[in-house]
């Protein structure tokens, strides 16, 4: 890197515009390579990030490092009519009544999503990890309340034991 280069990356804060996919915020480092914000982009380098958006006295992550291991692809349609598409780590997605909720790539942040407006909720579901085997009857109020205290409160009891044999994925 020349002098001029040096002080031109300097005074524009480190953004050069990318070669490859021509957006502006990519950096050269230290091994001379561009490394680009674009997630499409040859150059694209996940460790690089935007920082933080002040709003009404609260910092919002702009961009973060968070890449689903198990990708589940979410297609939305939100109250305003737009379609957005969410790349969503398949362990994180929970059913809460008529919602899910997920942390999303690339920020890491849980979202709720109401399923009356998702446009793929059957692969969604498909993708949920399953609690009881196929064929298996689902456990009976009273089992579902001793499995969900005892996860809670991280306890065991006889009980516990036996009913955690007879639903071991719960």
């Amino acid at each position: 890197m020349g002098l001029l280069e040096f002080l031109r990356s300097l005074f524009s804060g480190g953004n050069i515009r990318c070669p490859s996919c021509g957006r502006l915020g990519a950096r050269k480092g230290s091994d001379e390579l561009i490394h680009c914000r674009n997630p499409i982009c040859p150059n694209f380098d996940p460790r690089q990030r935007r920082g933080t958006l002040r709003q009404s006295g609260t910092t919002v992550p702009t961009q973060g490092d968070f890449w689903p291991e198990h990708l589940v692809s979410i297609r939305y349609r939100n109250a305003a009519g737009q379609d957005r598409n969410f790349s969503a780590e398949r362990g994180s997605i929970v059913r809460k009544n008529n919602h899910l909720v997920a942390r999303v790539a690339p920020t890491g942040e849980r979202i709720t999503l109401s399923r009356d407006r998702i446009q793929n909720l059957s692969e969604v579901e498909a993708a949920f990890p399953q609690r009881v085997a196929s064929g298996q009857p689902w456990p009976s109020p009273r089992e579902r309340q001793i499995l969900g205290y005892h996860k809670k409160n991280s306890t065991t009891s006889p009980r516990y034991e036996q009913v955690r044999a007879k639903y071991p994925n719960w």
